[in-house]
């Protein structure tokens, strides 16, 4: 079972970023998925996630309006769209899997892939 997450890389403040991930080894469509995100000398961050059955989304309050959460369940895919890209959005970003079908603001996730850089700077 792997999450495997691209899309990462240097972007100017204000610039778009869309991270990718793709799930192997089984499905996931029953559970809540999303991103975290971890800064140099910060805990990890819940960022987005999105429900089983697609319906409902979560965002961090610093992201709002800014970020955009989608998966694909036939693909196994979950991608997070980053526009308006800040510094203080610099961080590792992993792809995650939450143990409920919707998560709930407070779920630790039950697997977490290998980060992504994701560097705003001018």
């Amino acid at each position: 079972v792997q999450l495997q997450a691209s899309g990462g890389g240097l972007v100017q403040p204000g610039g778009s970023l869309r991270l990718s991930c793709a799930a192997s080894g089984r499905s996931f469509s029953s559970y809540a998925m999303g991103w975290v995100r971890q800064a140099p000398g910060k805990g990890r961050e819940a960022v987005a996630a999105i429900s089983s059955t697609l319906d409902t989304t979560y965002y961090a309050d610093s992201v709002k309006g800014r970020f955009t959460i989608s998966r694909d369940n036939a693909k196994n895919t979950v991608d997070l769209q980053m526009n308006s890209l800040k510094p203080e959005d610099t961080a590792v970003y992993s792809c995650v899997v939450f143990p409920r079908p919707k998560y709930n603001g407070l779920d630790d996730p039950f697997l977490r892939g290998r980060g992504t850089q994701v560097t705003v700077s001018s």
